[in-house]
């Protein structure tokens, strides 16, 4: 959607443009229509025009259209934070790798199917929150992704 804003700055910065374009370059560059005269008036209008935004547009961000997906990071929880509940239960978004400690480099415990469910402890380490799985019979505790979990009562989009 184009506003009015971006209309009036893309307007002034063309003819900021042609208005430097006839300071600044020959006056036989614009006695006819060239591929370089296009190019100078697109280059300068577009920059001029982000510019400008840049400088004086309005803060406000674009609206976001349609359903976005949550991840269990950004999502609400019972506390308001971002933060794993105590407890929480979670559902694993795709097969979860659980590790003995938060990061990639970790040892992997196991691997939790896809669907399934886990239970939060509380404790996090950025983006790394422990959890309490069971696989196969076994109860594991572990560190998993936040960005692989959604809270068991969402839906599955």
């Amino acid at each position: 959607m184009v506003s009015m804003t971006h209309v009036a700055a893309f307007g002034a910065a063309l003819v900021l443009t042609l208005c430097a374009c006839a300071w600044l370059t020959p006056r036989a560059w614009w006695r006819r229509p060239t591929a370089r005269t296009l190019g100078v008036l697109g280059l300068g209008t577009a920059a001029g025009g982000t510019l400008l935004l840049a400088l004086f547009g309005s803060p406000a961000a674009h609206p976001v259209v349609g359903p976005q997906p949550v991840l269990a990071a950004q999502a609400p929880m019972d506390s308001g934070a971002d933060v794993p509940v105590a407890g929480a239960r979670y559902r694993t978004h795709d097969a979860l790798n659980l590790r003995v400690a938060g990061g990639v480099g970790a040892e992997r415990l196991l691997v939790v199917p896809a669907g399934a469910r886990v239970e939060a402890t509380g404790r996090r380490d950025g983006d790394w929150w422990q959890v309490r799985a069971t696989v196969d019979g076994q109860a594991v505790e572990g560190w998993a992704s936040s960005l692989w979990l959604r809270r068991a009562d969402e839906g599955r989009g």
